[in-house]
Parts: C-alpha cells; structure tokens; sequence
C-alpha cells in the first residue's frame, strides 16, 4: 500500500531525489519549498499523487497551512522528512550573531515547527516516521563549519529525546547523517562569512574546501533515498544512519577518538566524588 512522504526544501538535491524516489515507489508525497516554479518538475511526473506547497519553514502560518493541506489531500503523512536547511562556512567569531540566528531558525527551529505541526494527527494514526536530515557534521565538528554543526548538533539531541517521546504512539524518528553527495549544496545553499585574515591557517582550507567539491561528491542521492527507505522498513530502524564513506570513515574515527579521551581521562573524571572529609556542612 502507498504511503505519503511530506518532504521540506524539495526544489532540488536531496529534497528532489526523495520526492523521486518517492513516486517510482508508488507513493504520494507532498512537497515544499520557498519557490513554487522549482517544485513543477515534481509535479509533472504524477499530478495526481503530488501535492506542492509554497512552504518557508521559518513561517509558523505556512507551514501549519501545508501540513493541514497534506493531511486533507492524503489522509494523513507516513513519513515526514524534514530536509530544508543551508549551511554557513566561517570561523565562529567571523559569524554574527544575526546569521547564527538565522542559520537555526531554518535548521534547528524550523524542523521543530514542521514536526510538532504533523505530530498531532501521526500520534492520532498510530503510525508514521520522522526523519530529520542532518549531516556527517552533527556528530563532530571542524573549523570553518562551527555554526553549521551547531544546528545538527541541536538536530540530533532533540531527535534523540523525540525518538523516545514518540515510540509510544508507535511512532519512530531517525536521524541521517550523510557525508558528501552530489547535490547542488556546495554550489548554492553555502553562505561563506566575511573572512578574516587572522584565521586564515584554520578556516582557510575549509573555504577552499566547500568551494571546490561542488561536483566532485562522491554520494548518489537517489542510492540516499534507497538506503533511508531500507533503514524505514527494517524491523530494527536505527536512530542514526551514516550515509557515504566519508561519514562512516569519520564518524567511526571521530568516536574512537571520544572512546579514547574518555578512558585517557577516566581516573580524573572518577576522582570528583564527595568524601567523608570533604563533605560540606
């Protein structure tokens, strides 16, 4: 039986290919973005199992309006994927406060929007995925990409208290964590900072970086759309799916590293535990 995909930020890259993906499977799926004109490529290929919304995940009124407009059109959302975001490269101090603010209403607090507007009917079904698309970058972070990681990290420490909120109402949430795919991200959806000299030896290669992958990514996001759609049929679906050698390779490391630290600290981190002597009165 088909089942109805509500996908953000669908004009293009990962968005796209889910919706596309999506349909060659049978379903339906509602699709949002900023500009209507990029969703009718969708559209065209299934008119009458596409639903296209004019959709800017930081508008509280529009995005009840499209979550509402699904729930009629479809009966209901099965999976919820909530993929809308940007990202911003520079060094922490080279970003003002107005663009992380910006930068965590798209990525952060927009996905909490769409998600609390859809919960009401999925926990009333009894049924449904919440997917949030992260990045191999909301598990460690690198100069450069501070205020980026910091929206994932945010991403994924709610979605990690969600996804045991949720299972009750046999609900589930998993959080992707793709590396480098072959979208037009690096071309269009970087905002680089204004760049300040003094950090040039350690932002320097990350802006050189972000600027020359576009279209060098390894990843296949249609073969992303495949992977997610195994992991949301298994019986066992994990709250974190790694997509792409470079997220695997990395966040493997990344966690050794942690497990490292952690037992090269382990005495003193035990050593802090009130005594008899040192009690206060």
């Amino acid at each position: 039986m088909g089942q109805t995909w509500f996908i953000t930020g669908a004009s293009s890259g990962f968005g796209a290919a889910f919706a596309r993906y999506a349909l060659a499977q049978g379903h339906s799926v509602a699709v949002t973005a900023r500009s209507m004109d990029r969703l009718q490529a969708i559209v065209a290929i299934a008119p009458n199992r596409v639903l296209a919304r004019q959709m800017d995940v930081t508008d509280p009124y529009q995005v009840k309006d499209a979550v509402k407009a699904a729930e009629e059109r479809f009966g209901g959302i099965d999976v919820l994927i909530n993929n809308a975001g940007y990202g911003v490269v520079g060094a922490v101090e080279e970003t003002s406060e107005a663009e992380l603010r910006a930068l965590m209403e798209t990525n952060f607090f927009g996905a909490v929007a769409v998600t609390q507007a859809a919960l009401p009917m999925m926990r009333k079904r009894r049924s449904g995925t919440i997917v949030m698309m992260s990045s191999m970058g909301g598990q460690m972070s690198f100069a450069g990409f501070g205020p980026y990681s910091a929206s994932k990290f945010a991403m994924e420490g709610l979605t990690e208290a969600l996804a045991q909120e949720i299972a009750p109402f046999g609900l589930t949430a998993m959080i992707v964590e793709p590396g480098a795919f072959r979208t037009g991200f690096a071309d269009t959806a970087l905002r680089y900072m204004p760049k300040t000299d003094a950090y040039e030896d350690s932002v320097g290669g990350t802006r050189t970086f972000a600027r020359e992958m576009h279209g060098t990514q390894a990843g296949d996001p249609m073969k992303a759309a495949a992977a997610i759609d195994a992991a949301l049929s298994s019986d066992t679906p994990p709250l974190r799916l790694a997509l792409g050698d470079d997220a695997v390779d990395a966040i493997r490391s990344h966690s050794n590293d942690l497990l490292a630290e952690l037992a090269r600290w382990e005495a003193a981190a035990r050593n802090v535990n009130i005594t008899g002597s040192n009690v206060p009165t």
